[in-house]
């Protein structure tokens, strides 16, 4: 008989959300990555061209699910209206959460 345990890797997953509202130029990312270290997660936030920002993270579900409802507030400068999520396996490897550009 086979038993799931977390060196099998299957510990981690990833988080992609896409927030929309008046989210950029208000510190959001900042605020994300902040966040999201606190949490201990890995990954990273962006402006993205249409007004969004971007947040990619990977870390244990319960931690990714508590920085999603972190991103639904955001910072007091910010005015969320909605985030678009996909939860998905991770496939590429990032050491400690940043701003990208």
């Amino acid at each position: 008989m086979m038993f799931m345990n977390q060196s099998a890797g299957n510990d981690r997953e990833e988080l992609h959300a896409v927030v929309h509202g008046q989210v950029q130029g208000v510190g959001f990312r900042y605020f994300a990555v902040e966040r999201a270290l606190t949490l201990g997660l890995r990954g990273y936030a962006r402006n993205l061209s249409d007004g969004t920002v971007e947040v990619l993270a990977q870390g244990p579900r319960p931690a990714l699910e508590r920085l999603l409802l972190l991103l639904r507030q955001g910072p007091t400068s910010a005015y969320v209206t909605e985030v678009i999520t996909t939860w998905r396996q991770p496939t590429e490897h990032f050491s400690g959460f940043h701003v990208r550009w």
